[in-house]
């Protein structure tokens, strides 16, 4: 899923200053898994901001919705009946639904109240970690399920690296060494053969590296 956390206060006051009245939209999806941006979360910052207002001897209207996904055009469009009556939108979505409520409503400003930050997983309670890239490559096949380029700090593609010790990333003792994750589990699988097969350079094309991308299912259009 996409994680991402609330900025800080002084910044979303900052965006919303100019204005008496905003539309907080949350989503349903995985700013919500993430506890950053749902419905409890709109209803926080929301009553965090009218606060902030009132100590300053100002009033702020606040708007709340939640869409079941900001990122897809047919969410979006429930905020129609709502987006007239405000004067800009404060959204709780991860960059791509900021980016299409602003696409669909091109005469609003609107603004992120969230910073986003990777495609993760749930270690535990409150604790989310990095697992992917979206490379547009995947190499899990090759190396037991575990993401060489979103877990080595270096990326590498062949091996840890000379800095490694004890299992440990050189970056921090408390960072596990992601070729001895794909060791242990290459091994535990009887797959350790896997290993010594030496990977190709990758096209990063595939990847951010070649611009914006995009898929197209024509059989889906």
């Amino acid at each position: 899923m996409i994680t991402a956390e609330r900025k800080p206060m002084k910044e979303i006051i900052a965006c919303v200053e100019p204005y008496t009245r905003i539309l907080l939209v949350g989503c349903n999806e995985c700013v919500t898994v993430c506890s950053a941006g749902g419905r409890k979360e709109v209803g926080l910052l929301s009553s965090a901001l009218q606060m902030a207002f009132m100590q300053q001897g100002k009033s702020l209207d606040v708007m709340e919705m939640t869409l079941e996904r900001q990122c897809d055009p047919e969410y979006v469009e429930e905020l129609v009946n709502q987006i007239d009556r405000a004067e800009a939108v404060l959204s709780m979505a991860c960059g791509c639904g900021v980016q299409e409520v602003a696409r669909r409503f091109r005469e609003k400003p609107v603004f992120p109240a969230l910073n986003t930050a990777f495609m993760g997983a749930s270690e535990r309670q409150g604790v989310w970690a990095e697992r992917c890239q979206g490379c547009g490559d995947c190499l899990l096949g090759l190396t037991g399920g575990i993401c060489p380029i979103a877990r080595c700090s270096k990326r590498l593609l062949n091996g840890p690296c000379g800095g490694s010790s004890n299992g440990k990333c050189e970056i921090s003792p408390d960072m596990d060494c992601a070729w001895q994750l794909i060791w242990d589990r290459l091994k535990a699988l009887n797959m350790v053969a896997r290993y010594e097969e030496i990977m190709s350079a990758k096209d990063w094309r595939t990847s951010r590296d070649g611009g914006p991308r995009k898929i197209i299912r024509e059989d889906l259009i």
